[in-house]
């Protein structure tokens, strides 16, 4: 019998029933929610007079929608957003359903909080309404967004039609270099296979490079997966994975995890229908010239020319995102300008990501003209930053420290840009409006952005002088 990838793996520990040569009925070991992306599919449930049968498995958090400016209590005064987080809490009352609500001291981002209370373990299969949910694969966990409809079928039933994904290996061996993080080399990858160059298929991350990662670096890696068009992102488990969930979980026996948990990766025979090989010592800073995650360059490099792409369409792309950004081929990025900065989001809004723009701030300012916003991911990443000093020292340097949400990665609030300001942003996507209209976005890492925070425009941070402590 041929060897079995660590995604197949996961898929046939969960289906319940095969349903064709291609699809599966799944089961999900927990669902998550958010107000944005579940009012229809209650609606529905209400409209059959079916329950949730299984309400433990779910778990809601108002993140989208809400307010993230530093008042107490936090109060939703749009109408259609208050009226949405409103609905959420109505109906996790009606089912059971445990919700982070908007002044619960633990609320956060769905992304954020699942896997800092211990939720996210090796070997699960988690869904959410939410596409970024790619992050817990750097549990070993199978995530994935699904739509509304599914949504609905996921509280009906605990279980998801699933189309099975084809298998992709990417290894990162080497060592990033100084100053490069795990966005940097997510946005190199993503830059060099195209947004749908993992389309259709299920990535798996190997390599000394990946052993070397964080866990937050990890689920900043898995959770920008997307962006290339997978459909799934994952690591298999090793000690950090598996250290960091037992901190988090004490009810786990210890012994029985690490054995279970010892199988679940690949087998040496297993087959993939796609393998891509990196050289991590190859990454630089990386920043986003155009308006998707794979119109990225090195920050010292110039904004090439849409006659480079590969074919009309990206060439087409290209020139519609030049014109919308403001940009020309031949440009330089270092140096351009920017009126605000954004850090936060579910791709970089956890304590490792606030500690990384704290070292680069330490000693200066936000440079006059610029506008800079931090949003942490989480009520507990707040309470430490704060706890760690890493507060004061943004404030004092003229940072604003909001609450946890959202924020302005979408936009979905009132931490909006203007049309036509520039921002140095830290999260996941650049489309066009996507941080507000006629919004322009760069994105990069959270040293990157703190380095154009402070000195006006984007800079390479490697040429800041930093003190680590």
């Amino acid at each position: 019998m041929a060897g079995r990838t660590l995604y197949r793996k996961l898929v046939d520990s969960h289906t319940v029933v095969a349903l064709d040569a291609d699809n599966v009925l799944l089961y999900a070991d927990l669902h998550l929610m958010n107000e944005y992306t579940s009012p229809q599919a209650f609606a529905g449930l209400a409209g059959h007079g079916r329950a949730v049968p299984a309400p433990g498995q779910q778990l809601a958090v108002v993140d989208h929608i809400i307010p993230t400016h530093a008042e107490a209590p936090r109060v939703i005064r749009d109408p259609a957003s208050a009226l949405q987080a409103r609905n959420l809490k109505r109906n996790c009352e009606a089912h059971g359903i445990p919700l982070f609500d908007t002044n619960d001291p633990l609320q956060g981002i769905e992304h954020v909080i699942a896997p800092e209370h211990g939720m996210i373990r090796p070997g699960m299969v988690v869904l959410c309404g939410d596409s970024h949910t790619t992050t817990y694969g750097a549990f070993g966990a199978l995530g994935f967004g699904i739509g509304t409809s599914e949504v609905e079928h996921v509280l009906a039933t605990q279980t998801l039609v699933y189309r099975v994904a084809r298998d992709m290996r990417i290894r990162v061996d080497g060592e990033l270099p100084g100053g490069t993080t795990s966005k940097d080399l997510i946005l190199h990858i993503i830059a060099r296979i195209g947004a749908q160059g993992a389309r259709g298929y299920a990535v798996e991350f190997t390599g000394t490079a990946i052993r070397a990662l964080s866990m937050e670096a990890r689920m900043t890696l898995c959770n920008m997966t997307v962006e290339a068009g997978a459909r799934g992102a994952l690591i298999a488990p090793d000690e950090t994975s598996i250290g960091y969930v037992l901190a988090r979980a004490p009810d786990i026996d210890a012994g029985q995890a690490r054995a279970a948990w010892a199988a679940l990766k690949s087998d040496d025979d297993a087959g993939f229908e796609a393998e891509l090989a990196f050289d991590a010592a190859a990454v630089a800073p990386y920043v986003t010239w155009g308006t998707s995650p794979d119109q990225a360059i090195p920050v010292g490099a110039r904004v090439p020319a849409p006659a480079e792409a590969a074919d009309a369409i990206a060439q087409a792309a290209a020139e519609r995102a030049l014109g919308y950004i403001g940009l020309a081929a031949g440009m330089p990025l270092e140096g351009l300008p920017v009126q605000r900065v954004f850090i936060g989001s579910c791709t970089n809004g956890r304590i490792e990501d606030l500690r990384a723009v704290a070292a680069v701030v330490r000693g200066r300012k936000v440079a006059p003209g610029v506008r800079a916003m931090v949003v942490p991911g989480s009520g507990a990443v707040r309470a430490q930053a704060e706890a760690e000093g890493i507060a004061a020292l943004l404030t004092g340097a003229g940072f604003e420290w909001r609450k946890p949400g959202c924020s302005m990665c979408l936009a979905m609030n009132d931490d909006v840009l203007a049309p036509g300001e520039r921002c140095a942003s830290t999260t996941n996507r650049n489309f066009e409006g996507r941080q507000g209209r006629a919004g322009r976005t760069h994105l990069m890492s959270p040293a990157m952005a703190a380095a154009a925070a402070v000195t006006g425009c984007i800079t390479d941070v490697r040429r800041l002088e930093i003190e680590h402590v």
